[in-house]
């Protein structure tokens, strides 16, 4: 048995999560801003590790609450945690990553934060928050049980090579733009 066959998971978890994002971010801005397209991501390929991370962090912080049998009632009570919790990890995740994105590049790309009138520089704002509240609760109640299933359908030769492609891919993406900056 493949002992690290978890973490490969979570990396698929990951890249799955990063490529919806980027998805998400495309579809804003091309069908709901109609500013037209352009990379959304801070790498090449048509991913946002912010929303990997993200997602991450909500399967590590509620899995456990989300499994959990509940008394009846924590059933009406558990969605509005799950929701504040995802909207207060998501915030705290895209402040900290405003200010690793700012001292790598000198700006961050949702500088246009500013345009809220609930904004914390420009940073973190309420409308998005909200967003990352209900994305959560999506991300945790419908598509995380069905990757869950696709990933666990997969042989361990199915998730090593999805995990070896895509952790190549990646890598070679981070170094390239690393690259790029220096």
């Amino acid at each position: 048995m493949d002992k690290f066959k978890r973490i490969k998971e979570y990396y698929l978890y990951f890249m799955m999560y990063a490529i919806i994002g980027w998805c998400y971010e495309v579809f804003l801005e091309v069908v709901v801003y109609q500013w037209g397209f352009s990379n959304r991501g801070f790498l090449f390929g048509s991913y946002c590790p912010i929303y990997g991370f993200g997602a991450l962090a909500f399967i590590l912080c509620f899995n456990k609450l989300m499994k959990k049998k509940d008394p009846s009632w924590l059933r009406f009570v558990k969605p509005l945690l799950i929701f504040t919790g995802c909207m207060l990890v998501a915030t705290t995740i895209e402040l900290l990553a405003s200010y690793l994105m700012e001292a790598l590049t000198g700006s961050w790309p949702w500088q246009t934060y500013a345009d809220y009138a609930v904004n914390f520089q420009a940073r973190i704002a309420l409308s998005p928050s909200v967003r990352f509240g209900l994305g959560g609760m999506l991300f945790l109640y419908v598509i995380q049980p069905l990757f869950e299933r696709v990933v666990g359908a997969l042989n361990s030769k199915g998730v090593n090579l999805a995990f070896y492609t895509l952790l190549g891919i990646f890598t070679f993406d981070l170094i390239v733009k690393l690259a790029g900056m220096l």
